[in-house]
């Protein structure tokens, strides 16, 4: 099979705030916004992958867990502990841990889903 593009899809209970959060606390590019009222779909860039925010999901405040939210978002950045102290500088709790194979920063959008960052040193994954 050809693919050509990937996408992942995040249905958010709370659309306008997940959308903002994506947008300005992530700082993550929009690409198309489309639809009226319960119908919204922000589409952001992630890379070579389409992220896109819709209507539809259900929250859980202030954290989904590991069951609820079996899926974490992680995004590689060349510093962790620069890129969180800016996410923490716009009102998000993150928690920076190191590890043995790098360093990673813990968070939640405003749904509940579970985030991270995650170094770039030391990661080989290809």
């Amino acid at each position: 099979m050809e693919i050509t593009k990937a996408g992942i899809i995040l249905n958010t209970e709370n659309y306008a705030a997940c959308r903002q959060f994506y947008a300005s606390v992530l700082e993550l590019p929009v690409l198309d916004e489309f639809g009226e009222v319960e119908d919204e779909i922000t589409i952001f860039s992630l890379g070579d992958v389409n992220f896109m925010v819709e209507h539809g999901g259900s929250a859980c405040l202030p954290q989904k867990s590991d069951i609820q939210c079996p899926t974490k978002f992680r995004f590689n950045v060349p510093d962790v502990k620069a890129a969180a102290e800016k996410i923490a500088r716009k009102g998000v709790q993150i928690s920076v841990l190191t590890h043995v194979w790098g360093v990673t920063a813990e968070f939640f959008d405003p749904d509940g889903n579970r985030c991270a960052l995650r170094s770039d040193a030391g990661f080989s994954a290809t």
